[in-house]
């Protein structure tokens, strides 16, 4: 058993894997830049879904699509099995409370990537689907099951929070850690403001969500919680919510330029 543990844990750590991982990081990057420029579109009243199925959907539109969707695919694999690999292995040597802490975060991270292999996975195979639609269905599956209501609360909640804990990761620039940053200062402050930016509209993208979801559950209005692409929407209904969406969207794209340069700067 130890030997395959630490088998796992070299082949976790392996520079092939590292590469790809990298990689991954990219492909991400490219998502949240198309989600932000269709998040843009929407506040200059165009059409399109704002979320990681459309963004997907305009990457399978280009020349080459299903190819460069399977090997997003692969990118995306490579990364959550990074993520995996640290939070088995790695932050042994921290504290208890805090061990735990960064172990369930590389878990999440790792579950993200493995969602987004899957979503492009889907639509490589030309399985793809409305995620509005889904998203509503899956809502109203669970507003039917026992304690679905308090979970579909708790989901929402915990979305609102994660997009706050993004906010404060920009507003307190804590983003820097995971990434070395480039020798020139020019560099050092370009990378910064992109993340800094980035990392302030996801958050607001986020929480808009989260709080969607909660409204959508206790109003008992599933159909209103239609994920990104609705809470997305649902900002451009509110005052001044053009502008808003525009800079969110905006600040989607500076998110995405970043986690492209993180491909190259992140410390693994």
């Amino acid at each position: 058993m130890r030997s395959a543990a630490g088998k796992a844990e070299e082949v976790s750590n392996s520079k092939p894997l590292e590469m790809l991982a990298r990689a991954g990081f990219a492909v991400s990057g490219v998502l949240h830049i198309l989600v932000g420029v269709i998040a843009f579109g929407l506040a200059r009243g165009r059409g399109g879904r704002a979320d990681v199925s459309g963004a997907v959907a305009e990457l399978a539109s280009q020349p080459a699509g299903p190819v460069l969707l399977w090997c997003s695919f692969a990118a995306c694999i490579a990364l959550a099995l990074w993520q995996a690999g640290d939070a088995i292995f790695d932050f042994e040597r921290l504290p208890t409370k805090h061990k735990a802490g960064k172990k369930l975060q590389a878990g999440a991270q790792a579950a993200v990537y493995a969602g987004l292999a899957f979503t492009l996975a889907a639509f490589a195979r030309g399985a793809g689907k409305d995620n509005r639609e889904s998203a509503s269905d899956l809502t109203v599956n669970l507003m039917k099951s026992p304690g679905g209501v308090l979970l579909l609360v708790v989901i929402g909640a915990a979305v609102a929070v994660v997009g706050i804990i993004y906010a404060v990761r920009g507003f307190k620039k804590s983003f820097e850690k995971h990434i070395n940053l480039p020798a020139s200062p020019g560099g050092r402050k370009a990378v910064t403001v992109l993340g800094m930016v980035g990392y302030v509209a996801k958050g607001v993208a986020l929480f808009v969500t989260g709080l969607l979801v909660v409204i959508a559950t206790v109003t008992a209005h599933p159909e209103q919680s239609t994920g990104l692409d609705g809470g997305l929407r649902a900002l451009r209904e509110q005052p001044y919510g053009v502008y808003v969406l525009a800079a969110v969207g905006a600040g989607l794209i500076c998110y995405g330029v970043y986690m492209v340069v993180r491909a190259r700067l992140a410390r693994m």
